[in-house]
């Protein structure tokens, strides 16, 4: 289906995201993106110090639980109503409630108030990112699309980085509370560089489409209770827990369904193909990972500051495969990019696995592992560009919504499954289980991944 472009859309000749016409917003979505990956990192470090000041240590996993399920409503209601008026309106208040949660959770007395801020944050994050991805249909053209996600790429990566180590210095020379507030004032002003862009965007509501659907927002938060209970169950060998998450994950399978395009269950061609690769990727990876810290104490004895090495190894590496796939651009089609992506990740969870069985020297590891890390940087990107150009203008919403949903139902999913797996595993035979669980997922993958090819939606007039 054709799509209109926008009066203010560049020429197609314009081969940068810094053009004069694009950069304030390209910088101004780039420190917002990396403000929200920061404070997902800068959190997951001061928590303790928080739940102990506040004596809150019995909601500390929830502290944690409550954005991914808030997470889901805020990207599925960003989804419905950027595909209604376009993404102007669902950032300014995506942007406003994120920034709330922010100051709610600064100004905290106790951690029922903090989570309570937390899920403002999880609603404004989640909607933030959907919209964000419509933004950039709307205000680049296509062939600079691997390009502002190579960019947003390094803006999720430096915050693995960097983010907990800076979170510590503002936690121990500002206090915990400027990691929530001193980021709610940078994020308005980064938010100001894009207003312009934003206020020359149509806001016409698309009559062709009906209200926002209240089913699809009842089932986003089903989806998101639903893998809360996946998270908070799945590191036990009970029974009860056991089937707790049996019937959580049937849940949320069940409740996801109408979130996603029809036919991703079915890994139909293209675009449903598309999201389902990013269900495995996120599982695969993100499952093992969590992991190899662990492995590295156990068999290898080695501090946590060392462990933590490969983590940044990896995070650098994903910056390179995301520079790469932005440079070759057009000239490599996304799903060749997406094959080479599952391929690198294939070769890091074997080589996790061998290093699991065999306990060659650590550097096998690291550099097995930089390998995914490039592999990641070449497939998450070119995803996200694949999902833009095989949607329709008035289904930008949606697909970008169930991209998002997608990452955090692989992610989550995976990690739950193979904590239970860990956990029933015979002694000495957690991290094999576990390894050999997300590499079977990654051969899926890239069995799938040629699926992803599709005809692209023209956005000539």
């Amino acid at each position: 289906m054709p799509l209109n472009r926008s009066s203010h859309t560049p020429a197609p000749a314009t081969d940068t995201i810094y053009a004069p016409q694009f950069l304030a917003t390209t910088m101004g979505m780039f420190i917002l993106v990396f403000l929200v990956a920061f404070e997902s990192m800068a959190v997951t470090t001061v928590m303790p110090v928080v739940s102990e000041l506040l004596d809150g240590q019995r909601y500390f996993a929830l502290a944690f639980a409550a954005p991914i399920a808030s997470g889901m409503l805020g990207m599925v209601a960003a989804g419905e109503v950027t595909d209604r008026w376009g993404p102007k309106y669902p950032l300014f208040i995506s942007v406003a409630i994120f920034c709330v949660g922010l100051l709610i959770c600064g100004s905290a007395v106790n951690m029922q108030t903090l989570i309570g801020g937390r899920i403002l944050q999880g609603i404004g994050g989640g909607a933030i990112t959907v919209a964000i991805y419509v933004l950039i249909a709307r205000a680049y053209p296509g062939h600079l699309h691997s390009k502002i996600f190579a960019l947003f790429a390094t803006a999720w990566v430096l915050p693995a980085m960097v983010g907990p180590w800076l979170a510590g210095l503002m936690a121990v020379h500002l206090g915990w509370r400027w990691v929530f507030s001193g980021v709610a004032v940078l994020v308005v002003v980064s938010f100001c560089a894009m207003i312009p862009v934003l206020k020359s965007l149509d806001s016409v509501r698309n009559k062709d489409l009906g209200p926002v659907s209240l089913k699809r927002l009842a089932l986003a938060g089903l989806t998101g209770l639903a893998v809360i209970s996946m998270n908070l169950l799945g590191n036990s060998n009970s029974r009860f827990s056991l089937i707790g998450l049996a019937l959580a994950l049937l849940v949320a399978l069940v409740a996801i369904r109408p979130l996603l395009p029809r036919g991703t269950f079915k890994v139909s061609r293209g675009l449903p193909a598309t999201i389902m690769t990013r269900i495995f990727i996120t599982g695969a990876f993100f499952g093992v990972e969590v992991y190899l810290p662990y492995l590295l104490r156990e068999e290898y004895f080695l501090a946590p500051d060392r462990a933590g090495l490969i983590l940044t190894a990896s995070a650098l590496c994903w910056s390179v495969g995301s520079w790469l796939q932005g440079k070759l651009g057009e000239r490599v089609s996304s799903s060749t990019c997406i094959m080479l992506g599952a391929v690198a990740g294939s070769v890091a969870i074997a080589t996790a696995l061998a290093t699991a069985i065999f306990h060659p020297p650590v550097i096998v590891l690291v550099c097995g592992w930089a390998v995914g890390g490039f592999g990641m940087g070449m497939i998450f990107p070119r995803q996200n560009v694949n999902m833009l150009a095989l949607s329709a203008k008035e289904e930008q919403g949606f697909n970008s919504s169930a991209m998002s949903v997608a990452d955090s139902l692989g992610n989550a999913g995976a990690t739950a499954i193979g904590g239970v797996i860990f956990a029933m595993a015979a002694a000495g035979t957690g991290f094999v289980s576990v390894f050999t669980f997300s590499l079977v997922l990654i051969l899926i993958l890239i069995v799938i991944s040629p699926r992803t090819k599709g005809s692209p939606v023209s956005l000539a007039d």
